[in-house]
């Protein structure tokens, strides 16, 4: 039996989730929603606590060891949130002097380097459609050595969004938007410094990506491929700044569906799940965010007001 449980919070755009492994909260989500919330869910959605405020947008969250959330927040940068006392620090708003105008997600190494992503250079988390129907190709990977220093990975990204690292810690992998990939850059071993690709045509646009507990990288599917978007991006750039400006209910707007997929770390495709809300009695839509822990596959999205579980 397949089940999918919708959870609601007291917020909207629950837009990524992680999973606590370990601690008295053992099992427990956290999210963020757009007004800068930072919730606790406990394992079966019977208690849903607020942990914190970042006074911004928080959007990908993940575990540090010692129990702090590492926070990419849309309008304030690089965060570390503590969750036991609610407090809130900057770890980096700026990369080479320049404010980060889209810091989108990250992944945290053993050895305390941070590697994340900073969607656009020019349009921020408001104007998100812009950017991507403008197709700027402004989107970067970005890290942060344990000493403090911030570098630019790769640039030139097609909507830099979701960050996960392999098990080994030998890559990391920066899902593409815009380009429905997820670009690889090898971090160690023969092929340092290399860039390829862990997957590509991609059966819709990812939005945060990460590695689960079965060592897969499990990959959000936000929208399924739209033909009109696709004719926009490879078009003039007058007919794609003149379609961002139409009204937004005249503008191309994703397509309803939950669907995440999984990949090994050769790349092959090991799990498609295309949910339909509506044979487990949900309502839910969009998927930004994943998480599997122990076969259960935890679900944020940027347009609901709740989170999302699926067991199969």
């Amino acid at each position: 039996m397949t089940s999918l449980t919708v959870i609601p919070v007291p917020g909207h755009g629950a837009e990524d989730v992680v999973v606590a492994t370990s601690g008295p909260d053992r099992g427990s989500v956290y999210t963020g929603t757009d007004d800068g919330a930072i919730f606790r869910v406990a394992p079966g959605g019977e208690r849903i606590d607020r942990v914190a405020h970042t006074g911004g947008r928080p959007l990908g969250i993940e575990f540090a060891p010692d129990g702090r959330l590492l926070v990419c927040d849309a309008r304030r940068g690089l965060l570390w949130v503590d969750p036991a006392a609610g407090g809130v620090e900057v770890i980096t708003a700026e990369v080479d002097g320049r404010p980060m105008v889209f810091c989108n997600n990250a992944a945290l190494a053993e050895d305390g380097t941070i590697w994340w992503s900073d969607s656009s250079t020019r349009f921020g988390i408001d104007r998100w459609k812009d950017d991507f129907v403008r197709n700027t190709r402004t989107g970067r990977l970005l890290r942060r050595d344990p000493d403090g220093t911030v570098a630019v990975v790769l640039d030139g990204l097609a909507f830099a969004n979701g960050v996960a690292l392999s098990a080994a810690g030998d890559f990391v992998c920066v899902a593409e938007t815009g380009a429905r990939t997820v670009v690889r850059h090898w971090i160690s071993g023969p092929s340092k410094g290399m860039r390829d690709r862990l997957c590509s045509d991609l059966p819709g646009y990812p939005d945060n990506i990460a590695r689960g507990s079965d060592g897969l990288i499990w990959i959000t599917i936000a929208s399924p491929t739209d033909p009109l978007v696709e004719r926009l991006q490879r078009g003039p750039m007058a007919l794609r700044k003149l379609a961002t400006r139409l009204p937004d209910a005249l503008q191309p707007q994703p397509r309803q569906t939950v669907r995440v997929v999984a990949y090994d770390e050769r790349g092959t495709l090991v799990h498609d799940l295309d949910i339909s809300p509506a044979e487990h009695g949900a309502a839910y839509h969009m998927v930004t965010g994943v998480r599997e822990h122990e076969g259960r596959v935890w679900l944020g999205s940027l347009h609901e007001s709740a989170i999302a579980v699926y067991q199969g």
